[in-house]
């Protein structure tokens, strides 16, 4: 019996001994996840004090100060009845010249003549003005050089282009393409916006201040090219090629980019103006499929369509990884947070933090989701040539507009990756890196320049950088 005794109490030793280490064990852990719930929600109340912060004091107008230089000869910008008339004359008669560029190869040269002819009449000040230095370069594209007062300051550079894309009647406009029909106030044609507008309001700017005694501090050049919308292998480059020949250095450069957006953008209190600092890539990537042909009556497994089909689904369906905050759009909402309410004003203002909650909302849209990733879309599918015949051949063409935080060769392995089929075979048509990502910091002078000469034009606008999409 004391044996028996003796066991028990030694059991019961161990029973207690096993209940305390659990006990502790428990404790320990209870503690720690008290310290870890205690941590995490310091970490969150630390985060969200940074970002109330960030919201708080954002400053989207520091480095307008680089600007200032600008305003010390100002050169009233009044236009007369007379000049406007003149102005728009001279506009729709730009925009009835087909300067139409069809390929790398073949563009309306005859159209281009007239047009290099069509400019001196345009602006006579320009042309004859001892200060303005005028070539033709590549027979069709032309090249101004407008020297400054203080030669030490570094030059900068406005672009713009003369062709156009093709256009019928048949595509559905409310007027001829090329007859600058005015209807409700408002100029129709091939190239008002894209970008003979640019051409015209360039030089138009010229030969008024020229007109009223304007002699720059900062010299600059004025590039028009002849083919851009086919790449621009004559003009633009020729263009390069002379200017590297004479060792010219630009401040910048400004080109065609983006717009003042207006009831666009969801929830923004008035318009915005963006200034492209960068452009998206560009892919143009065939899918093609070979199979054995056949007839409807005996149909094979699987055709070249069917399998095609299945790969371009596949591509519609997984959608290129979220980038968002990763590229230029991030400074394009924290620079519009202001003209926001709250809560998005504090969402926009802090994407460090909101980009994946953002992303999955904006992807939602069409235009949302160009800001979101590299976009993919199908423009082309052919296959077949006649109603009973099975086709032995089926190709597809993708076009993808390239996020400036991706690139060719990751989105072609995207593609391959996504379309998992080796019967598919890929080919890249064109393509091209985005653009490198310009500064917009408070120090980057080109940006600053141009952002207060838009406050200064448009007052009731806000500012912000973003990206264009390659066309």
């Amino acid at each position: 019996p004391c044996c028996a005794g003796a066991g028990a109490c030694a059991q019961s030793s161990r029973v207690d001994t096993d209940s305390m280490a659990g006990h502790r064990v428990r404790s320990a852990l209870c503690k720690l996840l008290k310290a870890a719930g205690l941590g995490a929600a310091l970490l969150l109340l630390a985060l969200l004090a940074v970002a109330l912060l960030r919201t708080l004091t954002l400053d989207v107008h520091a480095g307008l100060q680089l600007a200032r230089w600008e305003k010390t000869d100002s050169i009233p910008a009044q236009v007369s009845a007379e000049e406007r008339a003149q102005l728009l004359h001279n506009f729709r008669e730009a925009i009835r010249i087909p300067t139409v560029s069809f390929s790398p190869t073949e563009c309306n040269t005859t159209a281009l003549q007239q047009f290099t002819h069509f400019l001196p009449r345009a602006f006579p000040t320009v042309f004859s003005s001892p200060l303005v230095k005028h070539e033709v370069v590549a027979n069709y594209s032309h090249l101004f050089t407008v020297p400054g007062s203080d030669p030490e300051l570094q030059p900068y550079m406005l672009l713009s282009h003369i062709d156009v894309v093709p256009a019928a009647e048949g595509d559905g406009w409310d007027a001829p393409p090329f007859s600058a029909d005015e209807i409700d106030g408002f100029i129709y044609g091939r190239g008002t916006i894209d970008n003979k507008q640019g051409v015209m309001g360039i030089l138009q700017a010229l030969e008024y201040l020229l007109q009223r005694g304007y002699r720059p501090r900062r010299g600059f050049y004025i590039g028009l090219g002849h083919d851009e919308e086919v790449h621009g292998l004559q003009g633009a480059q020729n263009i390069v090629a002379l200017l590297q020949s004479r060792g010219a250095r630009l401040a910048f450069v400004l080109d065609e980019g983006m717009a003042v957006l207006d009831g666009v953008i969801g929830g923004l209190q008035g318009p915005a103006a963006i200034i492209a600092i960068s452009e998206k890539g560009h892919a143009s990537v065939k899918l093609s499929v070979t199979t054995a042909p056949g007839h409807s009556s005996m149909p094979l497994g699987q055709s070249s369509i069917g399998i095609l089909s299945a790969a371009v689904t596949r591509l519609e369906q997984n959608l290129m990884p979220r980038m968002l905050g990763l590229g230029p759009e991030r400074g394009t909402f924290e620079h519009l947070a202001h003209k926001f309410v709250f809560p998005l004003k504090f969402i926009m203002s802090n994407l460090w933090l909101f980009s994946p909650l953002l992303a999955r909302v904006m992807e939602l849209k069409p235009d949302g989701n160009a800001f979101v990733r590299t976009t993919t879309a199908v423009t082309m599918f052919h296959s077949g040539v006649k109603l009973n015949i099975i086709p032995p051949y089926a190709e597809a063409f993708v076009n993808l507009r390239i996020h400036s935080a991706h690139s060719l060769q990751g989105v072609l392995e995207d593609i391959h990756s996504t379309v998992g089929d080796e019967r598919v075979k890929m080919e890249l048509v064109h393509g091209f890196d985005p653009l490198p990502i310009s500064s917009y910091s408070e120090t980057a002078f080109g940006y600053q320049v141009i952002k207060k000469t838009i406050l200064d034009t448009f007052p009731q606008v806000t500012v912000a950088p973003g990206t264009s999409s390659a066309v």
